[in-house]
């Protein structure tokens, strides 16, 4: 921790200090019974039992969300713990739940301050949205037996859009601070992951009043957690099959699938679909004199530049090594000569900082050009193979015509299955 930048580090321990003094000053507002210490033993029971069944899950998706906010289901027990607990032992929920998550998920890999960082959010958090339900309901903890009509089912809305909104910003802006050189929309994460959280409040809440009126349901609702998490791990999966992970294009597997299905849709409705092959000029004299880091990185400004320059619709995949691919629906000749020569441009300006400068070298790549093969469907051919090669056949015509080219493909002869006689 005491590594970090000096504004990160700042920011970090105001957090951390604004957590402390929140728990001191709400430790004495509502008295601990008998009935309190039961729900807070039966939530850390299902915490427990939740993360130890999804922690192998839980680990891929922590690791997975590296420089972007990670969305956990420990919101489940945590909100169900602010709806029905004192202060502290809401407290004791949370910092037992990121302790457990340390321990069993991090495996201790020295990233304790994180998971303080994370907890502190979290009790501010909560200190906000059980603002909000005292003053929506008039009571304090336990607050579910006063979300009742209308006026309980705003102070609910309200206090879960409120955990939410101070957890997710205060989190967003430390990697912010910690990451300068990267990206800020990466830091959002993804805006479909913050269904995650909302859902974690929707399923706490529902813990929360099944254990007000029948506690012996809540090995039932266990299930509702676990289902989840494996729920969240499948997209991540796909995404990781169908991204390539060096220019974050589409992967060459799931560009195929596309342009088959592309190509017997074109068909069905007449229309038309063009393909574009592209080929990095003298890669190899880029990728050997500066080095294969210096090589990723032109790999990843070109991909860049051609998504930059195709249309909404397009597909935009990496082939294999310096070669990258597009499919471009209902396209024409003109349409897709358009393009191409858009890509081509695109790919001429590109100044590309080296990571590793080598003696000699420059610090910075440019005039880098790239040869282009187009071809259209159904004009040059209307099958994908024979479409495909057709383009890449263009690709060699652009580099002996002098590189830096755009070339359309011909009309090809498609070859068919010969007849075979019956006797045989």
């Amino acid at each position: 921790m005491w590594k970090l930048a000096t504004p990160v580090l700042g920011y970090v321990l105001v957090v951390d200090a604004l957590a402390l003094i929140m728990v001191a000053t709400t430790a004495a507002l509502v008295p601990i019974t008998a009935q309190s210490l039961l729900w807070c033993g039966l939530i850390l029971a299902g915490e427990i039992v939740h993360l130890e069944a999804a922690q192998r899950i839980e680990r891929i998706r922590e690791l997975a969300a590296d420089g972007r906010p990670h969305m956990h289901l420990q919101s489940i027990w945590i909100f169900a713990g602010l709806l029905l607990l004192p202060p502290p032992l809401a407290t004791v929920v949370i910092v037992v739940s990121y302790a457990h998550s340390w321990v069993r998920v991090y495996k201790r890999r020295g990233v304790i301050h994180r998971k303080v960082f994370s907890g502190a959010t979290v009790i501010l958090a909560c200190a906000a949205a059980g603002g909000v339900l005292s003053a929506g309901t008039g009571h304090v903890a336990p607050y579910v037996p006063y979300l009742d009509g209308f006026g309980g089912m705003t102070a609910l809305l309200v206090s879960g859009l409120g955990y939410f909104g101070l957890n997710y910003v205060l989190v967003i802006l430390v990697i912010l601070m910690s990451n300068p050189g990267k990206p800020p929309r990466q830091a959002f994460g993804n805006p479909s992951d913050v269904l995650i959280v909302l859902a974690a409040v929707g399923v706490g809440c529902g813990i929360a009043l099944v254990m007000t009126v029948r506690p012996w349901l809540l090995p039932v609702l266990m299930v509702t957690p676990v289902a989840l998490h494996i729920g969240l791990l499948l997209p991540q999966f796909q995404a990781a099959a169908r991204t390539d992970s060096k220019t974050a294009l589409l992967a060459p597997e799931f560009w195929v699938q596309l342009a088959r299905n592309e190509l017997a849709r074109a068909a069905e409705l007449s229309s038309t679909a063009g393909v574009l092959m592209i080929d990095i000029d003298h890669f190899k004299a880029i990728d050997d004199g500066n080095g294969h880091l210096a090589g990723d990185e032109v790999l990843r400004a070109v991909a860049a530049a051609i998504q930059g320059s195709v249309r909404g619709g397009d597909y935009v995949g990496r082939f294999g090594g310096d070669e990258f691919v597009v499919l471009l629906p209902g396209t024409t000749s003109a349409e897709i000569a358009s393009v191409a020569d858009r890509i081509r441009t695109a790919i001429a300006r590109i100044e590309v900082p080296v990571p590793v400068i080598r003696p000699g070298k420059p610090e910075v790549i440019t005039g880098l050009t790239a040869s282009i093969g187009a071809a259209v469907y159904p004009e040059t051919a209307t099958e994908y193979t024979i479409l495909l090669q057709a383009a890449d056949d263009a690709v060699f015509e652009a580099k002996a015509g002098g590189r830096d080219r755009v070339v359309l493909a011909t009309a090809r002869t498609e070859l068919t299955r010969p007849e075979i006689p019956d006797a045989l």
